[in-house]
């Protein structure tokens, strides 16, 4: 199982957010945001909002560091890209 995760820099409600991604599956994507303790409200379409309180945790559960370029080519990569606009 590999789940990715972008840096803090996406602003929102007056904190800092991460993208949490799966290259394999959203069942893959889920499993592991549940067991980190992530609602699943903060899914939204192809990943999970991560607020920046929450980056270490979810390095330290096995998420794999990366670039936010990095995140659209590995959901692209592996047909999970859901861009807005688009039906899920």
């Amino acid at each position: 199982m590999t789940v990715y995760i972008d840096p803090p820099s996406w602003p929102g409600h007056g904190r800092l957010w991460s993208h949490l991604v799966s290259d394999l599956s959203f069942d893959e994507l889920h499993a592991f945001a549940e067991a980190l303790g992530v609602p699943r409200r903060a899914f939204e379409r192809d990943h999970y909002d991560l607020p920046s309180h929450r980056y270490a945790d979810a390095v330290a559960a096995g998420a794999v560091e990366v670039s936010s370029r990095e995140v659209v080519r590995l959901l692209t990569a592996a047909g999970l890209r859901r861009p807005k606009g688009r039906p899920a």
